[in-house]
């Protein structure tokens, strides 16, 4: 029997990322009881459906399709019908094919409805032990090298973790060019096949990390995700005792961006190492 789900309404559904068994109950509850699920690659989505004894109307959506496969899915919520949306494995819209869709859907005014579950970014970073709670997600760098270092050039200064998607082909490509954009004692994790059979997570300094992927083929092989440490804050950027209490005092009374604006302007000290110690104060943790 098809769960009741709410009708004309899109569910925006997050599958495993390799072990089927990490499905969780209600996303299957939801693709049992859609009316039609869209999917990136069908025959993909259809072994894991097939896991579990749901059959379903399939319509595909990728990345070349979207524009038009939306205003389908759009026809078929204004008939009433619920509409499951999936990748090929994660969550929909991230580095994946599906904004697109639930822009046109809210736009209609109807009803997009998350159901979370895996997600390799999250994933990879939950196994790092990376402490630093602050972290960007960038996805796929480019994949030209020039425009790849261009993207890395601008992150030199970033003092949080920055976490990459790389393709097998790449991998050697990329670690090269932040060695050459960070230096070779930058720290990164490697997180490989996550949740599949050959599983791998190494951590080292970029320089460490490009000698153990040419040291075995076979770990060039799979999906990647990268964590780049964030740099360091360097010497000079140091906060003056009565830069620290100006910001202390603002961040009792205002918002931490105009805290941080205010305290570089009345004490002439750094801006960015404001703006960390802000975020280590608000987070409760120690300063510099």
């Amino acid at each position: 029997m098809k769960m009741m789900l709410e009708k004309s309404a899109l569910y925006v559904v997050a599958t495993p990322i390799g072990n089927l068994s990490d499905i969780s109950l209600r996303a299957l509850e939801v693709l049992a009881g859609a009316d039609a699920i869209a999917a990136e690659h069908v025959q993909n989505s259809a072994h894991l459906l097939a896991k579990h004894h749901i059959t379903a109307k399939w319509i595909r959506l990728h990345q070349h399709n979207e524009s038009a496969a939306a205003e389908k899915i759009l026809s078929l919520l204004r008939a009433g019908e619920r509409v499951a949306l999936v990748t090929d494995a994660g969550t929909p819209g991230i580095s994946d094919p599906g904004a697109i869709l639930v822009q046109r859907v809210r736009e209609g005014g109807y009803r997009v409805i998350p159901v979370p579950g895996a997600n390799a970014a999250v994933c990879a970073l939950s196994a790092a032990g990376i402490s630093d709670p602050h972290f960007l997600f960038y996805g796929f760098l480019p994949a030209k090298s020039g425009l790849r270092k261009r993207a890395l050039t601008e992150m030199k200064s970033y003092q949080f973790t920055v976490i990459f998607y790389e393709a097998p082909h790449r991998i050697l490509e990329s670690v090269t060019d932040m060695i050459e954009v960070f230096g070779e004692n930058r720290k990164i994790t490697i997180a490989r096949e996550l949740t599949k059979l050959f599983e791998t997570i190494y951590c080292g300094t970029l320089a460490e990390t490009l000698a153990w992927l040419q040291a075995d083929s076979n770990q060039q092989k799979g999906e990647f995700v990268l964590l780049l440490s964030g740099a360091e804050m360097p010497e000079e950027s140091g906060i003056s005792e009565d830069a620290r209490h100006t910001l202390s005092c603002l961040l009792a009374e205002l918002p931490l961006k105009q805290s941080v604006k205010l305290a570089a302007e009345i004490t002439g000290g750094n801006k960015n190492a404001l703006y960390q110690l802000a975020l280590n104060l608000k987070s409760g943790e120690p300063g510099f």
